[in-house]
């Protein structure tokens, strides 16, 4: 399945997405068919400038959702929580795929209205994604900051044009894991979602405004697609360097210019990322108690495994061998 939209400001994903599968929305809700798969969709409004959408569902054959590029001035902030141990891919104007993450998808992303972007949701797997859109003005007014930094000062200027990833932490899955589980049937279960959801924004702009101050550099969907194809080659193999000059070759960028942006977007630079999702894969190898860790530090291109079980240790506050048996 394809289903396709611009984002305009008199845009209702659920309306139209239930009419794409021909299905009635009752009461915010649309309920997958069996034909299709198993699951819901779910929206609530916390006023005219401010909801949520939570999708959770298995389908029988992959969906792709596809966002148009939007110029139409609209000051839309849209934040995507997805958050699942199965892969998502996400591309931007229909670039080769890229995955979030080598073993969990989990992310976050925040983003402009006018960057298009597509999102491919394999088939037979569960899906737990969460989109919360909301208007520059009320998020101004939730996040009342009187000395913003360049980040969150570009988010809440209207007419920016900007994509920031973060990782998901643990307290940010429980949180959307909770409010998943909701009985909405429950006479307080609006309230204590409209608390929730504010949460949420507040840990994605809290991890935001402790990033570095920089001179904010515009992005748009040309700039978007190659940054996340530099991401992917990236992490595509752990056990190689990243080579800044060859990446830059890459995106058709100078090396400056690639730097600024990556570090802007993923807020980490190139290698400091590369090295994070090195130690993130042999956490999960190690954990997995099938490979040693010296197959684990040599597969993943440590000449020295002193120094791969001291940088470990950096990350993880204990070395690869005690961390394996915890």
């Amino acid at each position: 399945m394809i289903f396709s939209f611009s984002a305009t400001p008199d845009f209702d994903f659920l309306t139209q997405f239930a009419d794409y599968i021909q299905v009635p929305v009752h009461n915010g809700l649309v309920v997958i068919p069996e034909q299709l798969g198993e699951g819901f969709i779910r929206k609530m409004r916390f006023g005219p400038d401010f909801k949520m959408v939570i999708h959770r569902y298995v389908l029988r054959e992959e969906l792709v959702i596809k966002r148009n590029q939007f110029e139409g001035g609209n000051d839309l902030v849209t934040l995507f929580f997805y958050s699942n141990e199965q892969p998502l891919e996400i591309a931007y104007n229909n670039d080769p795929q890229i995955r979030f993450s080598q073993r969990d998808s989990s992310a976050i992303q925040v983003t402009s209205n006018d960057l298009s972007s597509t999102i491919c949701f394999p088939a037979h797997h569960l899906i737990y994604y969460v989109v919360v859109g909301i208007k520059v003005p009320r998020l101004k007014e939730l996040l009342a900051v009187s000395q913003p930094n360049k980040i969150l000062q570009t988010v809440t200027d209207s007419g920016s044009s900007f994509l920031f990833f973060e990782s998901m932490t643990a307290e940010t899955k429980l949180l959307l894991k909770n409010m998943v589980a909701v009985n909405m049937s429950d006479p307080l279960s609006y309230f204590y979602m409209q608390i929730k959801v504010q949460e949420l924004v507040y840990q994605v702009f809290h991890k935001l405004s402790l990033r570095e101050y920089a001179a904010h550099q515009t992005v748009g969907s040309a700039d978007a697609e190659r940054l996340l194809s530099i991401r992917n080659e990236v992490v595509r193999d752990l056990s190689v360097p990243p080579v800044l000059r060859e990446l830059a070759q890459m995106a058709a960028m100078s090396e400056t210019k690639l730097k600024q942006l990556f570090k802007q977007t993923f807020g980490n630079t190139i290698y400091n990322y590369y090295q994070q999702a090195r130690m993130e894969e042999a956490a999960f190898l190690l954990k997995q108690g099938r490979h040693s860790v010296a197959d684990v530090g040599y597969g993943l291109g440590f000449s020295n495994l002193s120094h791969f079980s001291r940088l470990f240790e950096k990350h993880y506050g204990l070395n690869p061998k005690r961390f394996s048996y915890t």
